[in-house]
């Protein structure tokens, strides 16, 4: 089945939000085995959004409306599709006490227009609001599904995983096989280069399918197939997971859709590991990828920024005619980036130091150029690992790559 997602609101024409509504329902429909082929964007405008959705009926058999569905005059999307379908529009009385329910229990007065957000569209499935007030409608109408779901992601993901999925296998995709996907994850490789090395897996391999796509300094594959069911499903994606892994072994660090500094803290945690960091141009950017992940604590122990010399210096006991002198390799240079990441392991006493040190630019330091970093690794009674690494793009790009080069690099030691 083809669908078309449109998302109704003038703010995301002007840009004041950006729509990741289009982005979490296309993967939520590929899973269910629905192709996207269209995501429009209309604004609050009666005459435009019923020329959407007449486009859209004609080139699709599931169209999804977000946004729209609210208390003011300008939510126009239950109108809208009501009125292409020539339907009328009435007060859900469920939906309704949910609405009379919220004013209540705050002691707040209800004014007359909250009324519409309780309103849905003749001969359609309400679809209650768990986390909002505005109830979703999901309908058929002459061989076409229709759904309207609310705007703000935080009611519209709920909705449709409590209440359209249901609907839609339901009554839309009793004849179809779901997709099943597996997320593997790349880093220390491009994407270019990744799909060279699959390059024979990808060209032959029809079922299941491979699709890999890039991220800020890492790639993520994507293995799908149809199944009637998920034990049938993982038998094959496990099968092609595995001649991907024995391709690319020092690249994959997870089978799942997680971010590297959560592999590394669950390697980590299993080993007993510990480790700490200094930081000069990414200025704290390592620690909290880091931090973020839970559990982290029992892996993190702490760091310290030391952007400045005096702070290195002070700190860290970077010896001063490192940093400064006429023959002095510099704030930047590996001698100094070995010196950070071997005393920030001993002041802590973890077992691996971390240390950064670099120009994120845009101005040169020092007379080097930007994009110039160095990044080293102290594991206890090992040698320290120190990497030069020249990188393009502007501040945050550079502080960015920086961050995942060192993970990466940590991670492969690591598992080692």
């Amino acid at each position: 089945m083809k669908a078309e997602i449109i998302a109704v609101g003038t703010e995301l024409l002007l840009g004041q939000i950006v729509n990741t509504n289009a982005q979490f329902l296309s993967v939520e429909l590929a899973t269910l085995g629905i192709d996207v082929y269209f995501q429009t964007v209309v604004g609050d405008n009666m005459t435009r959004l019923q020329e959407s959705i007449q486009l859209a009926s004609q080139r699709a058999d599931i169209i999804l409306l977000t946004g729209g569905i609210g208390p003011t005059q300008d939510d126009l999307t239950k109108d809208a599709l009501a009125a292409f379908l020539r339907r009328e529009l009435h007060i859900d009385r469920l939906a309704m006490d949910h609405v009379a329910q919220f004013f209540t229990k705050r002691d707040v007065h209800m004014t007359e227009n909250n009324r519409r957000q309780a309103l849905v569209i003749d001969g359609s499935t309400p679809l209650p609001n768990a986390t909002g007030l505005a109830v979703g409608n999901a309908l058929s109408h002459e061989g076409k599904y229709y759904i309207i779901l609310p705007g703000p992601p935080k009611e519209m993901a709920p909705m449709f995983h409590e209440q359209a999925k249901p609907w839609l296998l339901q009554h839309a995709l009793t004849d179809e096989m779901p997709i099943y996907s597996s997320m593997l994850k790349f880093a220390g490789i491009g994407e270019s280069l990744l799909e060279d090395r699959l390059l024979d897996l990808i060209q032959n391999q029809s079922d299941p399918t491979i699709a890999p796509y890039a991220k800020e300094g890492e790639v993520t594959v994507r293995i799908s197939t149809k199944a009637t069911s998920e034990q049938e499903a993982m038998i094959k994606l496990n099968a092609l997971e595995k001649q991907i892994q024995s391709l690319l072994p020092e690249h994959m660090y997870a089978s799942g859709d997680i971010p590297i500094e959560k592999a590394i803290v669950d390697l980590m945690t299993d080993q007993g590991k510990t480790l700490s960091a200094a930081e000069s141009c990414t200025g704290g950017l390592l620690m909290e990828r880091i931090t973020s992940v839970p559990g982290s604590a029992t892996v993190f122990l702490g760091g310290i920024v030391c952007y400045s010399n005096q702070m290195k210096e002070k700190l860290l006991n970077v010896p001063h005619d490192l940093l400064e002198g006429e023959d002095a390799p510099g704030a930047v240079s590996a001698e100094v980036a070995q010196v950070l990441a071997e005393q920030v392991r001993m002041i802590t006493d973890t077992d691996y130091g971390l240390a950064i040190t670099g120009v994120a630019g845009p101005a040169y330091s020092e007379r080097k150029p930007v994009g110039l970093v160095y990044i080293a690794i102290a594991e206890r009674d090992k040698k320290t690992e120190v990497y030069e690494l020249n990188l393009i793009g502007n501040r945050e790009t550079i502080r960015v790559r920086t961050v995942k080069s060192l993970l990466y690099r940590l991670w492969r030691i690591i598992v080692n």
